[in-house]
């Protein structure tokens, strides 16, 4: 009785976890714009390692010398670090480079694809199949 019990779970959660109100979340297009790319150089100010989404925050000096702290979003703590890319890696005072998407809104956040680091390595970021590069 208990095995298939467990088996009904499984059977339900794998239902549940294909529906479209789950994966409507994770859609990219819902908040990001592929068709503004952008490339952002700054200073790791904190890193949030949640599920579903990682988020990291950067301090961004324009031509003038004005900071615009900007949050990315990344995939998933597994996913990043399954691509090597861990909390110890992206330090606050670490240097780096984004690239990704800027958000429809226009605000000073953008879904990540790639971080370069200063001594050069470069981690893919995303993981949202609808995202260009993703």
């Amino acid at each position: 009785m208990k095995k298939q019990l467990g088996v009904l779970a499984v059977l339900a959660g794998s239902l549940f976890a294909s529906s479209p109100m789950v994966q409507a979340h994770h859609a990219f297009a819902a908040e990001f714009d592929g068709d503004q790319p952008v490339e952002i150089k700054g200073v790791v100010t904190k890193g949030k390692w949640v599920n579903p989404h990682s988020w990291l925050y950067v301090d961004v000096k324009d031509n003038g010398g004005a900071v615009t702290n900007w949050g990315f979003e990344f995939g998933s703590p597994y996913s990043l670090q399954e691509k090597g890319l861990t909390r110890d890696v992206l330090q606050p005072g670490a240097e780096v480079t984004i690239k990704g998407f800027r958000s429809k809104s226009g605000k000073p956040y953008a879904y990540a694809v790639t971080v370069t680091l200063a001594d050069g390595r470069v981690f893919k970021t995303g993981g949202a199949q609808d995202a260009p590069g993703g």
